[in-house]
């Protein structure tokens, strides 16, 4: 029988070709059977061990490698996900990238471009903060961004989004084709934990630093982003890359729920380290004799 754990991949899964409403399908205070924080913790803690030996079969197998996605409305708790889910990795199986505005350089590309130069290399998890599905939200809901990015006319009209979707739905078909692994994560904060969150930062000496107040200007936003993110969940979850709907007001539920989505996709892939030949063992006896004869 599937623990409750492992249940957790299917609530949070956005169906391939289901049409779903944000609101009305998802709670961003779900903690579904964990109603204690301390146990999550203790549940967490166990995972994170388990996800380092995961990786580092991974790593010595050297055949697939895993794209983490992490998107989310400011304040939903991305860094802190990357922090503490993923604290037991070695890091030299792991890179983490965070996209800001495409520079000049990145302009002159397509928008893909800035992306295939940081995909992980097989053996590694790779973690995008903020990724290309930028391109289908915040250019969404600020299209004046599109003017910046040099496309010919032609290529501006309104079918746009329907064509990036396509184009995104393409990529990850061909990453996981060759042998990567993509899981997507839409960290799904409430507008009144946002706001809790952003005041703490005000508030906070030591959390100003996290705080800008181009924050609140995009807080103004906030439906035309419900309404970009719903549309995307809907385009470009799929069988090859699906993406995960995580609640996010309860910052201990959201880590929880992360890596057990994580642990259950790596376990699904059958690691193991790789099986030495009948030649390699006998070096190894040999090395192991010439040690223990050591003067």
């Amino acid at each position: 029988m599937p623990s409750k754990l492992d249940r957790l991949r299917d609530v949070l899964r956005v169906p391939p070709g289901k049409s779903i409403n944000l609101k009305r399908d998802y709670d961003p205070g779900y903690t579904g059977d964990f109603a204690k924080k301390k146990d999550a913790q203790e549940l967490l803690a166990a995972g994170i061990q388990q996800m380092a030996e995961y990786q580092s079969q991974l790593y010595a197998q050297n055949t697939y490698s895993l794209l983490i996605i992490l998107q989310a409305m400011d304040a939903a708790g991305k860094d802190g996900v990357i922090k503490h889910v993923m604290s037991g990795v070695n890091p030299q199986g792991m890179q983490v990238f965070s996209f800001k505005a495409p520079s000049d350089e990145e302009l002159d590309h397509d928008y893909l471009w800035r992306n295939f130069k940081a995909l992980p290399e097989r053996g590694r998890i790779g973690i995008f903060n903020r990724s290309y599905y930028e391109e289908v939200l915040v250019v969404r809901v600020h299209p004046q961004i599109l003017e910046r990015q040099r496309l010919p006319p032609e290529l501006k009209g309104k079918g746009i989004w329907k064509r990036r979707f396509d184009e995104i739905n393409a990529f990850e078909k061909y990453l996981s084709q060759n042998g990567s692994v993509v899981l997507k994560f839409f960290l799904n904060v409430s507008k009144a934990e946002q706001k809790k969150r952003f005041l703490e930062r005000i508030e906070l000496p030591e959390k100003n630093w996290k705080f800008s107040a181009d924050d609140v200007q995009e807080r103004a936003h906030w439906d035309e982003y419900q309404a970009a993110y719903e549309d995307m969940l809907n385009h470009t979850s799929t069988n090859h890359a699906p993406w995960y709907v995580v609640p996010a007001d309860h910052k201990w539920f959201t880590r929880l729920a992360v890596a057990a989505v994580i642990n259950q996709t790596l376990r699904d892939l059958k690691l193991a380290y790789p099986v030495i030949s009948e030649e390699h063992q006998q070096e190894l006896l040999k090395s192991k004799e010439l040690l223990e004869n050591e003067a």
